[in-house]
């Protein structure tokens, strides 16, 4: 599915809902609902991950932009698997970025992960055995297709355990930051 599909912003997918409450508190009632936003999710992780490490490379931080990359694409990648492990990762390490530097595109792209972290909580608490909760197929046509629907569920099991251990360690380090960073400037008053 294509990208501009997945966010719900081509013409050519029909929402019986709003289009901004579809993007930004969707209702979440079956299977296909909780796919669709876990796609959604994993997109929005990628595009935050490449846009921070972009962003990282032109302050002169390579370095650092490579790890924050790999915890919002890894950590998409947990969305996309119905992690809410990772969902709420990745919203908590956005949060935290907003409240260090708002703007009107991180708040957006906030509340994007927070409907994705709400979709994926709701997904949990789901019964495997009844007809709403049956996950549709996943596509292996396009390269789009094999990014967002059979990598991840490759992925995830292989690197959940390791994306856990680093996750708690950078968001520690970026939540030290953000503290220093607010100490800073309290006693610079």
């Amino acid at each position: 599915m294509p990208l501009m599909q997945t966010l719900g912003l081509a013409e050519s997918t029909p929402h019986p809902e709003n289009r901004l409450k579809s993007l930004f508190w969707p209702s979440v009632q079956t299977g296909s609902d909780v796919d669709y936003l876990g796609s959604q999710g994993y997109w929005v992780c990628a595009f935050v991950g490449v846009f921070d490490a972009v962003a990282s490379a032109v302050l002169g931080a390579p370095v650092l932009g490579v790890f924050i990359f790999l915890y919002f694409y890894l950590g998409g990648i947990g969305v996309r698997e119905r992690s809410r492990y990772a969902a709420a990762a990745v919203f908590l390490l956005f949060l935290l970025d907003v409240l260090a530097g708002p703007s009107v595109l991180r708040i957006l792209l906030a509340a994007l992960l927070l409907s994705n972290l709400r979709a994926t909580w709701i997904a949990a608490g789901w019964r495997p055995d009844s007809e709403e909760a049956v996950m549709p197929p996943r596509f292996n046509e396009t390269w789009t297709d094999k990014l967002a629907d059979q990598f991840p569920a490759w992925l995830w099991p292989k690197v959940r355990i390791v994306y856990y251990i680093y996750s708690v360690l950078l968001l520690g380090l970026v939540a030290l930051g953000v503290l220093a960073m607010m100490l800073r400037g309290h006693s610079l008053r």
